[in-house]
């Protein structure tokens, strides 16, 4: 295994993480929508929720971008 395959299957891991947070965003909040919660409530179940998708969408993109790097950079 080179380090072109290390950045490859190390970006595609970090994608799939990413994957699986913004997944758990979906949820979270349609769960939210769905529980007849106050504004208060609900704001702050958001804020979380928007805080965790930024971060999973950094992720999947820096994910990406190493796969990209891998093939790119492979012999």
């Amino acid at each position: 295994m080179t380090i072109f395959d290390g950045l490859i299957w190390g970006g595609a891991i970090l994608t799939l993480v990413g994957l699986a947070a913004l997944i758990w965003c979906i949820i979270t909040v349609s769960r939210a929508r769905n529980a007849g919660l106050d504004d208060v409530q609900l704001r702050a179940r958001m804020q979380r929720a928007v805080a965790v998708n930024m971060a999973a969408l950094a992720a999947s993109s820096i994910g990406l971008m190493l796969v990209v790097v891998g093939i790119f950079l492979a012999p």
